[in-house]
């Protein structure tokens, strides 16, 4: 009997249901968009049970397609939107508040206070990330201080605090299994990736209780089995990593020094350090790749809050394009940017800034700027932004970035992969499977389960559909360069 292998890709903006054959194959897709929400400026809020319905809704689609029962179905692995902070009622299992998704900024004001109090050092020594309102615990904190009788129901015992990971696997499991896994774990500002525990010194300085925590586990295992949703019964879920360490795995960049950027909402590049973690000087981030067995994979990461997102804004916001897929043709209508560099600082500016207040600005606008010229200048943003990160994650590893492998919706825009091929002077190579978030969560529960027997077996399934070598003239990418560097210290500086 063929068997297959379940992935949930749970996205900021859609949850998806991917069906893997023994190949790595994608045999069946289902998709759902779901609500944003946008209560005040600079806080973007999802509703955590239409996340849940719309998730379970396409993994029954997905599986429903192929006629699957419960036992075709090897496992499912779980990726998911990082940082989004969701905090439920132990025994309803109702959520006590809308989702807080990570590009939510209402938190800056508190982690201003935290970097005044000198605070900056020991919270990056303890979880290697930047104070910043991006990751979790702020925002539960936020929940915990702005939710009447919250604080006192945690207090109690009565609250359960999840990242996504850890509310699907809540629902799937009927309420049976709170956990989590160390990637994701690592990503909330409260997690020790030196101890791989949950800090209790940062807990307390949150006033986050300890009770609330998931159980954090490693990230290809056995956590639970499904019951009921419409899903088969019995099904293992048996892999958890966060979308970006997912994408890391699925494009077997196993190896130390092995880097790939993910296009998606936003840009996420992160580099495999091995078994040691690297504390960046660079502004990037120090976070857990992975933990199969007892082995623990470190990356660093380089955060972009706004990549593909800053298309959807030229779609929505200014109607320019009437659909994302428009951007690379419009962008074509012209033969360069005309000296217009568009910084998308939308929900501020992630690494190697740091500036959770700056806003986007386009530079550079005469009465010869076209709407091709601003979609070019979009596009362009996103490799500058991607290429800054670049930099300083060189400086960080002391090694000389040998070639980039991209993934996410926007790696298909080959008009951005040739730019950023330009700017960055190296090869950017482009799986035949862009859909590495899905395929990394599809391989680590297929680990847990021996549905493959190794990594070595899974690497000979990873294969290059192109590759974008750099074609631009050495002073074109000068010039280009230095535009973008004073657009940059512009919007830094508000000028």
């Amino acid at each position: 009997m063929d068997k297959y292998i379940l992935a949930l890709d749970q996205g900021t903006s859609s949850s998806r249901a991917i069906v893997f054959d023994h190949s790595g194959n994608t045999v069946s897709v289902a998709q759902k968009e779901f609500t944003q929400y946008f209560p005040k400026p600079g806080w973007v809020e999802h509703d955590p049970m239409e996340i849940f319905s719309s998730q379970a809704g396409v993994a029954v689609e997905a599986i429903s397609a192929l006629g699957l029962t419960g036992t075709e179905i090897a496992a499912i692995g779980i990726t998911n939107q990082r940082e989004t902070t969701i905090v439920w009622d132990a025994e309803s299992g109702e959520p006590v508040h809308n989702a807080i998704v990570w590009q939510d900024r209402r938190t800056s004001e508190y982690c201003d206070s935290l970097k005044a109090a000198g605070l900056t050092d020991k919270i990056r020594e303890k979880t290697g990330l930047i104070i910043d309102a991006y990751f979790s615990g702020t925002k539960i904190r936020w929940i915990l201080e702005n939710v009447p009788g919250a604080r006192e129901k945690a207090a109690a015992g009565k609250l359960r605090f999840g990242t996504v990971d850890s509310w699907l696997v809540w629902n799937l499991t009927g309420g049976k299994v709170h956990i989590t896994d160390v990637s994701n774990a690592s990503r909330t500002m409260l997690f020790n990736i030196n101890t791989l525990q949950w800090d209790h010194e940062l807990l307390d300085l949150m006033g986050i209780p300890a009770s609330m925590m998931p159980e954090v586990r490693s990230s290809s295992e056995v956590y639970g089995t499904t019951d009921g949703h419409g899903l088969p019964l019995g099904v293992p879920i048996a892999g958890i990593a966060g979308d970006q360490q997912a994408a890391l795995f699925g494009q077997m960049c196993t190896e130390p020094g092995s880097v790939k950027n993910t296009y998606g909402t936003g840009c996420f590049l992160l580099m495999n350090t091995g078994t040691s973690p690297i504390m960046s000087k660079n502004n990037l981030l120090t976070t857990i790749a992975w933990k199969i067995g007892d082995t623990v994979n470190y990356a660093l990461e380089g955060s972009i809050f706004v990549g593909g997102s800053v298309i959807q804004w030229l779609r929505d916001g200014l109607g320019i394009i009437k659909s994302s897929a428009e951007v690379e043709e419009l962008a074509k209508t012209v033969p360069d940017n005309g000296g217009v560099y568009f910084v998308p600082a939308l929900t501020g500016m992630g690494a190697p800034w740091w500036d959770q207040y700056a806003k986007g600005c386009i530079h550079g606008i005469t009465r010869g700027t076209t709407a091709g010229h601003i979609a070019r200048a979009a596009l362009e943003g996103i490799a500058f932004q991607t290429m800054d990160i670049v930099n300083a994650m060189e400086k960080d590893a002391g090694v000389k970035l040998a070639e980039l492998k991209v993934d996410g919706g926007a790696s298909r825009d080959n008009l951005l992969m040739q730019f950023q091929a330009d700017i960055l002077g190296t090869n950017v190579i482009r799986p035949q499977v862009t859909e590495t978030t899905a395929k990394g969560a599809c391989y680590l529960a297929g680990l847990a389960t021996g549905f493959w027997g190794s990594v070595e077996e899974i690497r000979s399934q990873w294969l290059s559909e192109r590759v974008f070598s750099p074609e631009a003239a050495d002073d074109q990418v000068r010039t280009l360069k230095e535009g973008w560097a004073d657009a940059i210290r512009r919007t830094i500086n508000n000028l």
